[in-house]
């Protein structure tokens, strides 16, 4: 049974620094491209990042790049978002995603629900 579990969200004050976990069980993260997107009350779901299976490529919405940086360890068969100088817009539900073949981060911004696999999520809420 293919399984992703979202973890370490939690409230933040504004600037400070947030690591969510995604472990899976049932699949290798080395051979997908992983993706991480959030959704907030009344808004909709938002992509913002992807780490390809195929190079270990990476890829960032404007809204947090050069603040949330993706990565992978294969020995936990875990994926990573460490989210820096968090913002209360930042608050909101995060999901990670995985799909079956390769090369998943071509379309991970415009097409998610080509996604087969979807964690339960987790809350990270920041305060002004």
């Amino acid at each position: 049974q293919v399984q992703l579990v979202e973890s370490g969200g939690g409230l933040v004050q504004a600037g400070g620094s947030l690591r969510l976990s995604c472990a899976a069980s049932g699949l290798h993260f080395d051979d997908r491209g992983i993706g991480w997107f959030r959704q907030a009350p009344g808004k909709e779901r938002e992509a913002l990042s992807c780490i390809s299976s195929d190079d270990g490529s990476t890829y960032y919405a404007d809204s947090v790049k050069g603040r949330f940086t993706t990565s992978r360890d294969s020995t936990k068969n875990t994926v990573y978002l460490q989210m820096h100088n968090l913002k209360p817009e930042d608050t909101a539900v995060y999901y990670c995603a995985a799909d079956y073949g390769i090369d998943v981060c071509t379309y991970y911004s415009s097409d998610a629900d080509r996604f087969s696999f979807w964690g339960q999520g987790t809350q990270v809420t920041v305060s002004s």
